[in-house]
């Protein structure tokens, strides 16, 4: 605990070092200098000065007194079912997902933002897996706000508010606390930067993608350069935090940041992702070093690198693979679809691929085909998926995800399809 104090005041620190050096406003030494170098006498002007004051501060007065609200969100239906063959036993689920979200603005500095996620799941899933409904329930924060409200034999009603935060501009400083998404990725698929909240790339009905309970400080260095700190808590009641530094170099935006995750590892890494031709190449790499007397024995570096270009305005594709020196040992299936689970432990295999086409043969219709590589789980995963707009708030979905590949030295084949209808509101 200790430990993590001092990094965190060492983070903010650094953070309150750079704003005091950067701190000064150019436009008012700028109108200064502009005076004494026009021949302008300040002493003639400044009745006009004040009158001209008085009127913006007036004006920024009435800013910030206005209050504006906004809302909106989604309603969904999606179907599962699950299988190994077509003709065997299919296990079907039903999921109505409702999201609201809110958000309040007070004048130009403060905004709030409350986003909640109901969900109502029916079906064979809640019978047969004795740790679903319970795993609904789960939150990963430091404040539990996820909520079964009702549950059955066959059903569970929950509600989770997934995004509450408060948001400060002070010029060029940004400070958001509450529960949020701190987004410091730069790849599309595996982000080992993501180091406060990660997701799982199988979960496409969550597009929100999961936040976490922290304090985050953004200050602005330049029109693409940035300093950031934040402090996470986790439902453990474990701090991560770091800083990160951003800036563009020779048309490429680069990212460095250390820190500690979790309170049990000393965690640095870069991102960058810029293009060469038609090509847009993004990466990232990170490591994860055991404080002394952890129980962890080693390093763990993840590296990941991919390319990506739109072909035209109807077809676009990716590639990105992935290095770890200490992949995750998997045990089940659930560990690797559902996430849940850190940076560090993004890996699976020492070496991963992926591979995603997407096609959009009239602006109405799009068709996406995905694909990995697992070569220590001998095994391989493809999801093809069609999406169609069939007015103007209303989309239709059809996926279908196939796992093949060896957990705990055990053959698993999985078939998973997945029939979705979306009213945005």
């Amino acid at each position: 605990m200790k430990r993590t104090l001092f990094t965190t005041v060492i983070l903010f620190a650094a953070m309150l070092q750079s704003v005091v050096l950067t701190g000064m406003n150019p436009e008012v030494v700028a109108g200064d200098t502009s005076q004494r170098a026009a021949g302008i006498n300040p002493d003639v002007t400044r009745a006009d000065t004040v009158k001209a004051a008085a009127v913006i501060t007036n004006a920024r007065e009435e800013e910030e007194k206005q209050i504006s609200l906004t809302a909106g969100g989604y309603a969904s239906w999606l179907h599962t079912a699950m299988f190994e063959k077509p003709s065997e036993t299919w296990i079907n689920s039903s999921m109505l997902h409702n999201r609201l979200n809110f958000k309040a603005w007070a004048g130009s500095r403060f905004t709030f933002a409350l986003e909640i996620r109901n969900r109502f799941v029916t079906g064979d899933m809640i019978a047969l897996d004795p740790g679903y409904v319970s795993g609904l329930a789960a939150d990963n924060g430091w404040i539990d706000l996820s909520w079964n409200i009702s549950s059955g034999n066959s059903y569970v009603l929950n509600s989770m508010i997934d995004r509450a935060y408060l948001d400060l501009t002070l010029g060029r400083l940004q400070v958001t606390a509450g529960r949020q998404r701190i987004n410091w990725s730069q790849s599309l698929v595996w982000n080992p930067n993501d180091i406060f909240n990660t997701y799982s790339f199988f979960d496409f009905d969550y597009v929100e993608r999961p936040g976490s309970d922290a304090v985050r400080l953004v200050y602005s260095t330049g029109p693409s350069s940035a300093a950031e700190a934040a402090v996470k808590i986790n439902s453990q009641g474990r701090f991560t935090a770091a800083a990160l530094f951003r800036f563009s170099l020779l048309n490429t935006d680069l990212q460095f940041f250390a820190g500690e995750t979790d309170e049990e590892f000393i965690t640095a890494g870069t991102g960058w992702s810029g293009a060469v031709g038609p090509f847009s190449i993004r990466g990232e790499a990170t490591l994860f070093s055991p404080f002394d007397g952890s129980e962890h024995d080693g390093s763990t570096m993840i590296a990941t690198a991919g390319i990506d270009r739109a072909f035209s305005d109807r077809l676009t594709a990716m590639v990105q693979l992935m290095y770890s020196n200490r992949p995750l040992s998997l045990d089940s299936f659930t560990v690797l679809y559902e996430g849940g689970l850190t940076a560090r432990d993004l890996a699976f295999s020492e070496f991963s691929a992926v591979g995603q086409v997407t096609w959009a043969p009239m602006p109405l219709l799009s068709i996406s085909l995905s694909a990995m590589w697992f070569p220590d789980l001998e095994g391989w995963y493809a999801g093809p998926s069609v999406d169609i707009s069939l007015a103007e708030n209303v989309d239709f979905s059809l996926l279908w995800q196939h796992f093949d590949m060896r957990l705990a030295s055990i053959e698993t084949k999985l078939n998973l399809g997945f029939l979705r209808i979306r009213y945005s509101f």
